[in-house]
């Protein structure tokens, strides 16, 4: 196996890796939404820190899924 292949192995385990963090962080998103009621405007500020907190950690790994599709040449018709 040639450095190329393994690099582009690696970064397709990255990816993978990355794309489950990414799917439980919006599940725990998605199950603190519901438990709050799904109002944010009812949140309390530590409630609503936290979530901000999460969104934004979400944000971040989308923003690195988005960057390894560039590298892998992935594109929405090979997922």
């Amino acid at each position: 196996m040639s450095e190329q292949e393994r690099d582009a192995r690696q970064q397709v385990e990255e990816y993978r890796q990355l794309v489950l963090r990414y799917e439980a962080l919006d599940e725990e998103i998605d199950n603190f939404l519901a438990a709050q009621g799904g109002r944010l405007d009812e949140m309390t500020e530590a409630d609503l820190a936290h979530y901000r907190q999460m969104a934004r950690q979400r944000d971040d790994l989308l923003n690195e899924m988005r960057t390894l599709e560039h590298l892998l040449n992935i594109t929405e018709d090979d997922e």
